[in-house]
């Protein structure tokens, strides 16, 4: 099939595969072609010419058929479809999902034992949705010519964006195939382009294990941590763990290589491009080649900032994101500096009541739990019944309310004491309800910074002694919990309990 940019390719079956390559160099050539086409169509209305027709192309699809349920290890999570019928899905983007499409694609034709059928599906592609970093209309059209790109490409529609399959309210209407993926490809293609928006990085940088902070002190120390592994150094044992990481991205395209690697360019000067105004919730990221590296959002704070970055970090399907950041310790024996591993959390944050009703267990991952603990002894140096002296396990909870104390104490300190909370922030419930909504292994470790119960609030003066004290050390406990959890291996951290009755096949 030679890509033929005068005209789309129209919906329909191209062709069946017992290969995952095959099947995905196919999807690959479909959406590269109508891609090109629209880019085209566009960039040619863009330099004035006159259309005289609608221009559409529609995404790729897979499709599996199957009369049987797959008789596959009970102790797999995800690559099979629960019985028999249709299912499909819409893809995009498959230079980004390479690895993870070809992983998907490969267990389902293991799994069945059956060939996948690629096609053009019925989807269409939203004309901002060829163009991977963005078009930009604004800059290259006028006002008059602008009012008039609906009549001659298709735009983003939101009621074909909703989340109802990841939330599990889809209900497939009679013979439309069940879905085959939690997303759709325009629901993707949404996120892709709003990440680039909030974190003015590349999706295409982020890696599969992702931390969430609150606190710019935290950020600082990860770029002094990151820029320090891109450095060469003589120790032979400290050079072969830098060498697992490529590069490090910082927002606004800054991208530091490892000199660690042979043929790494020298860095260039940054200094001026750092000066940038920052995104609302700029990302960095220590990337690897196998896409395994660690990425850090500073998320700001409250749950609306928190829900929002998930939403769209999740179509990335990572393998773990832990949040790391500062909390309100709620008991007389905790000190300033104490860690806080969750297990439970209290959802008075709200944002995502109408997605997950507040009465849906969260419950604490065992695998992360333990990366975390493994974690929080090796960099403390304690284990055992010592580290209690440094760390407490309990109930996070996370309210809407950055002000909470200055309400009545009475009702909210009756409710954390009910439900034996040990600590208070905005953002941990949110992070860990998303990653239960959307599959995605979750966790937390807090550091109390203020006891406001107890006298002791966050003021400038003992949050600075706090800051120099801990947050070396609690950034480099999240760094080797995710390099644990990346030991693990996939099959061990994207367990059964993430999923659903009737899942997807996709994790």
């Amino acid at each position: 099939m030679r890509p033929n940019p005068t005209a789309p390719l129209p919906p329909g079956p191209v062709g069946s595969f017992d290969s995952a390559d095959d099947a995905l160099e196919a999807v690959r050539r479909i959406h590269d072609h109508n891609t090109a086409f629209l880019r085209g169509r566009f960039q040619a209305y863009a330099r004035g010419e006159e259309a005289d027709a609608r221009s559409g192309a529609h995404y790729p699809y897979v499709s599996l058929t199957t009369e049987s349920g797959a008789a596959v290890d009970s102790r797999l999570a995800y690559g099979f479809v629960e019985g028999p019928g249709r299912y499909a899905t819409s893809l995009t983007r498959p230079d980004l999902f390479d690895r993870y499409y070809r992983e998907q694609l490969s267990l389902l034709i293991r799994n069945h034992g059956i060939p996948l059928e690629v096609g053009v599906s019925a989807e269409t592609i939203p004309i901002h949705f060829a163009f991977p970093r963005g078009m930009h209309v604004e800059g290259d059209l006028t006002p008059e010519r602008l009012a008039r790109l609906p009549d001659l490409f298709d735009l983003p529609d939101l009621a074909r964006m909703d989340d109802t399959i990841v939330n599990g309210t889809f209900e497939a209407a009679d013979g439309v195939p069940k879905p085959l993926a939690l997303f759709t490809a325009p629901r993707v293609d949404f996120s892709l382009h709003r990440l680039r928006h909030y974190t003015a990085t590349d999706p295409d940088d982020f890696q599969n294990f992702v931390l969430f902070t609150n606190y710019q002190f935290y950020v600082d120390e990860f770029i002094r941590l990151a820029h320090d592994i891109m450095e060469p150094t003589d120790d032979a044992e400290l050079a072969d763990y830098r060498r697992q990481y490529d590069r490090f991205v910082e927002p606004w395209d800054i991208v530091t290589h490892n000199r660690n690697l042979p043929g790494a360019p020298d860095p260039a000067d940054a200094t001026l491009t750092r000066r940038l105004r920052l995104p609302q919730m700029p990302a960095y990221h220590l990337t690897r080649p196998d896409g395994n590296g660690i990425s850090l959002v500073n998320i700001g704070v409250g749950p609306s900032n928190a829900k929002t970055i998930t939403d769209h970090i999740a179509v990335l399907r990572p393998h773990a994101w832990i949040m790391l950041g500062h909390c309100a310790g709620l008991r007389s024996t905790q000190r300033l500096g104490d860690y806080v591993l969750a297990h439970g959390y209290v959802r008075d944050d709200h944002v995502l009541d109408a997605d997950l009703p507040t009465w849906v267990p969260v419950p604490a991952l065992a695998e992360v739990q333990q990366a975390l603990e493994t974690a929080v002894g090796r960099v403390t140096g304690l284990t055992g019944y010592a580290r209690k002296s440094v760390m407490r396990t309990g109930t996070v909870a996370t309210i809407d309310n950055r002000n909470w104390e200055l309400r009545d104490h009475r009702e909210p300190l009756e409710r954390f004491s009910q439900s034996r909370a040990i600590a208070l922030d905005m953002e941990s419930a949110t992070i860990a309800a998303n990653g239960f909504r959307f599959r995605v292994p979750y966790g937390t470790l807090l550091c109390v910074s203020d006891k406001p119960m107890h006298g002791q609030l966050k003021l400038p003066g003992m949050a600075d002694r706090f800051y120099r004290e801990r947050v070396d050390q609690h950034l480099k406990i999240g760094l080797l919990a995710m390099e644990l959890l990346r030991e693990q291996g996939m099959e061990t951290l994207h367990s059964r309990k993430l999923r659903s009755f009737a899942e997807a096949a996709f994790q």
